[in-house]
């Protein structure tokens, strides 16, 4: 444990830290859930993308807050894109 003055204050920045970056990642990881779920449900087009257009600013800021690394943020974003072009093509040419 920390016991100089300083140390005990950077140990509760850490927390506080690590408290805000967890919360960040939990909600990337729900706004990912919600695209998959309207993927794998198959009933509409739209409702793959309105999850989509509502999951990339979530991404977005949990990158600039520092939860993720920007390009780690910017692969998740491309390859749940890349899976809703996919979804929407697939319904194209079933329809």
């Amino acid at each position: 444990m920390a016991n100089h003055k300083s140390a005990l204050k950077r140990n509760r920045q850490s927390l506080v830290r690590r408290e805000r970056n967890r919360m960040n990642r939990s909600k990337v990881k729900t706004a990912i859930k919600k695209v998959d779920a309207a993927i794998t449900e198959g009933d509409s087009v739209e409702k793959a993308r309105e999850a989509l257009v509502a999951a990339v600013p979530v991404i977005e800021r949990a990158a600039v807050k520092g939860a993720f690394h920007k390009k780690a943020a910017s692969r998740k974003v491309s390859r749940l894109t890349r899976r809703v072009n996919t979804f929407a093509r697939s319904k194209e040419s079933a329809a």
